[in-house]
């Protein structure tokens, strides 16, 4: 599966990159049907308590997975959007028959 990283109005943080790559990783092992995610980080200005904003679009077969989420930290956002992709994927996997 391919990842890729945008940082929109913050550093880029290797760091970061390769904690969500192994997390997504973990993901393609468990469904294999994934072809590869856009991971989407992001400063909020206005929003001084949270402001850390995730966006990961899973691009797989049929429709595209989103999943968002705003929290104190980018690693706390990372694991509450990936938590959020988790579930849907599970739902999305029942739906698929095997032949």
């Amino acid at each position: 599966m391919t990842v890729k990283f945008q940082y929109v109005n913050i550093d880029t943080s290797e760091t970061l990159s390769a904690l969500t790559e192994e997390k997504l990783e973990k993901l393609a092992n468990k469904f294999e049907f994934l072809i590869s995610a856009q991971v989407y980080f992001k400063q909020d200005e206005k929003d001084h308590e949270a402001g850390k904003i995730c966006n990961i679009e899973l691009s797989l077969p049929g429709p595209r997975i989103f999943a968002t989420s705003n929290e104190k930290n980018y690693e706390m956002a990372m694991h509450e959007t990936i938590n959020d992709l988790t579930r849907q994927l599970k739902k999305r996997k029942e739906v698929y028959k095997t032949y």
